[in-house]
């Protein structure tokens, strides 16, 4: 049994729902839906105080985060066509090698 955070993944598990009834409202299949991207960016600290013996005073910070995940619903696979080979950019002095070589 895998062990996990659990104030994190309760965040996660939050985002997850929201994101899924925002779909729904927008009228998108919330069968198909995916996460097609997800990042944690820091936020700025907020700072408190908390007392301590003989009058001093030490930090109490807090760190939030901004957590942003975009959901994109899963469609067919397209099938390619078969693709020419690109043929790579040469400059004067690769062209004029390839002459004298061939």
């Amino acid at each position: 049994m895998a062990r996990w955070p659990v104030k994190s993944v309760e965040f996660v598990k939050d985002l997850l729902k929201n994101a899924e009834s925002n779909a729904d409202v927008k009228g998108l299949d919330q069968d198909t839906l995916i996460v097609k991207h997800i990042q944690v960016n820091q936020a700025p600290r907020q700072r408190r105080r908390t007392y301590r013996a003989h009058g001093r005073i030490n930090p109490y910070m807090s760190s939030p985060c901004h957590i942003e995940i975009v959901l994109v619903e899963e469609g067919e696979a397209v099938k390619r066509e078969g693709e020419s080979k690109k043929q790579p950019k040469l400059n004067v002095r690769q062209l004029a090698a390839r002459a004298r070589r061939a």
